[in-house]
């Protein structure tokens, strides 16, 4: 719509960075449990991971809905572990969903990060509480309000700020991956 303003991350570029991580980790067998597909934010991040599997010759051996819960993320891990799909690799759409994904991975005595790596996303203070530390893409949230709030100012102003703003992620290494 002509009259929005926004300020986002660069949501495709963040997972292509996560699953170039898991590629440059020697992973193969990559799987990833998305947000949902109605959301941007879910739709991008699915469409990276499809980007950085493709720029590297791979195919992903699963996708499941997440639904950005971490219950809906534990269901779709357990859906993949009983399928019996081959994963070494997995890239969660929220760290929020990553710990669920844990939880179920635990459960199906597979060990992270020897059995599968993962990388999840947002950097939220759930990715320091779980263990192992998650490896995730960072979003500059506080940077994101800051950028709306200059915006803002600037129209109250009278002045044409730009109409999107994409900020760029960080990859932050932790145990997981």
């Amino acid at each position: 719509r002509e009259r929005d303003y926004y300020v986002d991350v660069d949501n495709v570029e963040g997972a292509r960075l996560a699953t170039q991580h898991l590629i440059d980790q020697g992973r193969t067998r990559l799987a990833t449990i998305t947000g949902p597909t109605t959301m941007p934010g879910g739709i991008d991040r699915l469409t990276g991971f499809r980007e950085a599997l493709d720029a590297a010759g791979l195919s992903s051996v699963a996708i499941e809905d997440g639904d950005f819960t971490a219950a809906a993320a534990a269901a779709a891990a357990k859906r993949m572990i009983e399928s019996g799909v081959e994963f070494d690799g997995l890239f969660v759409a929220s760290d929020l969903m990553a710990r669920g994904v844990l939880v179920e991975l635990t459960r199906a005595g597979l060990r992270v990060p020897e059995d599968v790596a993962i990388v999840g996303y947002d950097d939220s203070p759930v990715a320091t509480s779980v263990s192992p530390t998650l490896t995730t893409v960072r979003q500059p949230s506080l940077v994101q309000g800051e950028v709306m709030a200059d915006i803002l100012l600037t129209l109250l102003a009278g002045g044409a700020p730009e109409r999107e703003t994409l900020l760029e992620t960080q990859l932050v290494v932790r145990e997981s991956a």
